[in-house]
């Protein structure tokens, strides 16, 4: 059998999303998963970092966008800049640490060249080599450079590779609210990364970790032996005995479908969407002294309501950002190869919140979220199990027919039951589009 060749094909590539099946060549093409870093990842916004990860001048982090490497910094001026990490002489990166503090330039470790953090070109060693030739016309000489679109939303930097496609605000549209209400739930309305990250390595495609956010339908089933244990253990307390933070976290996870179905899910244009629009796991959390008097302080009684109100489950940034507001969590997708995805989860610092509301945040972010926790291998190993079986022929296609309508297409934001397929319907008409605009 002729394998369909997809580089400079777009309506092959096209022909990969039926409105209510994908094909199974989205998870297992190694073409199609070099055709999603030069197209998919460049033509949309990507989350870089949070801004309160380099608060002094000269701070600096690296993440890898588009199969690109970029570097974060806080500029001169007190701005956030994201510049390429590479050096516009022989192209070696600039910086190969996670993090740290360059001062007021960045120096290549080969030949010595050095930039301002703005990109600009600062000195180059024995300047006088270049007299006579035509070195100044060249782009080594403009040096590093520097994305154009960049922007910082709620202390949250997103960056946008290629000039095509819509701006920041028309990309994401009223899907913005989730991040206001996690900065919100701040009394002064800001946030901070606290402590470092989790990364766990995901042996799959990322686009089963972000579908996964969303699919109500599975957590009763595939955490049924996690989650389902810790009620067992917890069953036969009285209805109004304290629940310890685990137990708090873990129970959610094994509520019947009805729940799910009834916590309503949120879909937006360009992939992105929420579940949890009326209730969702995070929304019988115990009370914390002293904090919504603080947030009655700074917000009134009547906004206060409003802000803790919203227990939104995931909120996925399509492609590469999920949040959790409710408990100040957040999942970054690094893609690695068409198998291969890094997940990194971030707490946050409510800042001028008790202490407590951290301790819950990062207990959550433990048991859930990390490398060690049992909840989180238990997606896992359905990924791997999906990766592997879908290498099996005889049918080429994924279903995502559950409560399709054809009506649904087209519009720009509508909520549906919680364990309806939209969100990842949705997620495949934004990838079809973004993934030709360029081709």
């Amino acid at each position: 059998m002729t394998k369909t060749s997809y580089r400079g094909n777009p309506d092959a590539v096209r022909a990969l999303v039926r409105p209510d099946a994908v094909h199974r060549d989205l998870y297992i093409s190694d073409e199609v998963f070099e055709l999603e870093q030069e197209h998919y990842f460049a033509n949309t916004w990507n989350y870089v970092g949070h801004d309160s990860q380099i608060p002094k001048v000269g701070d600096y982090f690296t993440a890898d966008i588009a199969g690109q490497p970029l570097i974060a910094v806080r500029h001169t001026d007190n701005s956030v800049r994201v510049l390429m990490n590479r050096c516009s002489h022989k192209g070696a990166k600039v910086v190969t640490d996670n993090c740290g503090n360059t001062g007021k330039f960045f120096r290549c470790p080969y030949h010595a060249w050095t930039f301002k953090t703005d990109g600009a070109l600062l000195s180059i060693p024995l300047k006088n080599g270049y007299e006579g030739t035509k070195f100044a016309e060249c782009d080594a000489a403009k040096g590093m450079v520097a994305v154009k679109n960049v922007r910082l939303y709620r202390g949250f930097i997103f960056a946008k590779i290629n000039d095509v496609g819509p701006g920041f605000e028309e990309y994401f549209g009223d899907s913005l609210s989730s991040i206001d209400n996690m900065a919100d739930r701040s009394p002064v309305g800001e946030l901070e990364v606290a402590g470092g990250v989790l990364r766990f390595m995901h042996n799959c495609n990322w686009k089963m970790f972000i579908e996964n956010l969303n699919d109500t339908m599975h957590p009763m089933v595939t955490h049924e032996s996690a989650a389902g244990t810790a009620k067992q253990l917890w069953a036969g307390q009285p209805e109004d005995a304290p629940k310890p933070v685990a137990v708090e976290q873990f129970l959610p996870f094994v509520s019947e479908y009805k729940f799910f179905e009834d916590m309503g899910v949120r879909v937006f244009e360009n992939g992105h969407s929420y579940s949890g629009v009326h209730f969702s796991i995070h929304s019988k959390y115990s009370s914390v002294p002293g904090y919504e008097e603080a947030m009655k302080a700074a917000y009134g009684a009547e906004r206060t309501a409003k802000i803790l109100g919203e227990a939104r489950h995931n909120t996925v940034y399509y492609p590469s950002l999920t949040i959790k507001g409710a408990v100040q969590t957040i999942r970054v997708c690094r893609p690695i190869s068409a198998e291969k995805t890094l997940v990194e989860s971030w707490t946050f610092r409510l800042k001028g919140a008790p202490d407590e509301l951290l301790h819950r945040t990062t207990m959550y972010n433990r048991l859930i979220n990390s490398p060690f926790s049992v909840v989180g291998h238990d997606d896992l190993q359905c990924y791997r199990g999906i990766q592997e079986g879908l290498h099996a022929s005889g049918n080429d296609w994924v279903s995502l027919h559950r409560n399709y309508n054809e009506s649904e297409i087209g519009k720009r934001d509508q909520t549906v039951i919680g364990t309806s397929e939209i969100s990842m319907r949705g997620q495949y008409r934004a990838w079809s589009k973004y993934m030709t605009l360029t081709m």
